[in-house]
């Protein structure tokens, strides 16, 4: 089964993701997606390795997802994802590289993102950029998921199927 999970930051999904791993998964594959470029994404790193237990084995990936193989993954998450591929100037790739990793990654998948569209359309054109990316991004993963999820205060609202 192939799960979404949306919501604004700090919303609960993370927590959310793992327990559902926790219920359906013995060996669980941790896709992180996160670069460790200040103390703040750091500390934020380490809590969220500290959340996780020895049935978790975690790959760091920062842009290359359609590289991982393997089934039972967490991805955390599509919004730090899409960042790392504006940064790197690479972000008309996002489609290939995602289509490849839901090709890749076997029948179970927790798929984390964020929902950005849900606020004030911003001033900053980059900012809009990056929201059109993710917009469209969710929306093709939650055709491809058996089920989606919106955190919100810490509470999982399912709305797929």
């Amino acid at each position: 089964m192939r799960i979404l999970i949306t919501g604004g930051v700090k919303s609960g999904k993370s927590r959310f993701a793992l327990k559902l791993a926790d219920e359906h998964f013995k060996k669980k594959l941790f896709l992180a997606t996160a670069i460790p470029f200040d103390d703040e994404m750091k500390a934020r790193i380490a809590r969220h390795r500290e959340e996780r237990d020895s049935s978790y084995t975690t790959i760091e990936e920062p842009v290359y997802l359609d590289r991982v193989r393997g089934d039972n993954i967490i991805l955390d998450d599509i919004t730090v994802w899409l960042g790392n591929l504006l940064h790197n100037g690479i972000e008309d790739e996002w489609e290939t590289i995602l289509l490849g990793f839901l090709r890749n990654c076997g029948q179970n998948a927790i798929i984390i993102t964020n929902e950005t569209g849900w606020g004030n359309i911003p001033a900053d054109p980059s900012v809009r950029k990056y929201n059109r990316y993710l917009g469209t991004a969710n929306m093709l993963l939650a055709e491809h998921c058996d089920e989606v999820y919106a955190c919100m205060a810490g509470i999982p609202l399912k709305i797929k199927p």
